[in-house]
């Protein structure tokens, strides 16, 4: 089964009694936190639980060490999924409001969890489950707790001294997911320091969705990633974003692809430029 695959508002709708599905509703606002869970009080996918991009899928913030979305510990990780009922053999389907980072961000710790079938994002997000007509509710869903085990794989990762070891190396491939203003260093709106990590090439997450905010099909996307298709072989393909939460898109359009699973800088940008030692092009 493919690592990163995509379910329709249609197909989604038919699973929705299965007993053994779970659905988590990763909507988030990075300029309004609370977007998300005024956004799921008021209307959701019935059955789906509430995944919070800064309670649930990201750790504490520590000012001058960590980036703006450090990863959550793996054990509170396991232990939030575990509330939210999820069971090893669930299957799983991700979804936010459409353009897909979110639940992307989703996708990828539940692979770093050692999750790596059964999990579909809804192509589309929820704009494309409201347009195909489907049922929506403000009901809680009741939740029985599960027992879902994982054991983080941190060979996904690679930190920031192994990078800044490696920026001489043509062989280390950094793609930046965020969009070419902010890697040129033209404008900045959330971070204090414009710019990018020396030799990264701009790769923006939106580029990965057609007009209709839906995925490119595999065959588009396998052209997009081919100039990184050694590197990606090698596993010295890296992608970071401003973050560790955008990068995760092109994480998974890369799998969509058909490449590997290529590795999570994930402190990304705002942790890079915490250390005014470290380069900034």
């Amino acid at each position: 089964m493919p690592l990163a695959q995509l379910i329709d508002a249609t197909r989604l709708a038919a699973r929705l009694t299965e007993p053994s599905l779970r659905v988590f509703d990763c909507r988030f606002a990075l300029d309004d936190p609370g977007y998300g869970q005024r956004s799921f009080d008021q209307a959701h996918i019935p059955g789906a639980v509430y995944l919070d991009l800064e309670r649930d899928l990201s750790g504490p913030v520590t000012p001058g060490q960590t980036g703006r979305h450090p990863l959550p510990q793996p054990d509170q990780l396991i232990e939030r999924l575990r509330a939210a009922g999820l069971d090893d053999g669930c299957d799983v389907v991700l979804y936010d409001d459409g353009p897909g980072a979110f639940a992307a961000r989703a996708w990828w710790l539940l692979a770093w969890l050692g999750k790596r079938q059964g999990v579909w994002l809804l192509d589309g997000g929820y704009k494309a489950w409201r347009e195909a007509g489907a049922d929506v509710t403000a009901d809680p869903q009741p939740v029985r707790h599960g027992h879902f085990t994982g054991t983080p794989d941190n060979d996904l990762l690679i930190d920031a001294p192994q990078i800044a070891a490696s920026l001489d190396q043509p062989s280390l491939t950094l793609l930046d997911a965020r969009a070419l203003p902010r890697f040129l260093g033209e404008e900045e709106p959330i971070d204090p320091v414009a710019g990018h990590i020396p030799g990264a090439q701009c790769m923006p997450f939106a580029g990965n969705l057609g007009q209709d905010g839906r995925f490119l099909d595999p065959q588009a996307l396998q052209a997009r990633f081919a100039q990184y298709e050694r590197t990606a072989e090698t596993g010295q393909l890296v992608a970071y974003c401003g973050s560790g939460v955008t990068a995760c898109h092109n994480l998974f359009a890369l799998c969509l692809a058909g490449y590997p699973l290529a590795k999570l800088y994930a402190g990304s940008w705002s942790e890079w430029i915490t250390d005014p030692q470290r380069p900034v092009a």
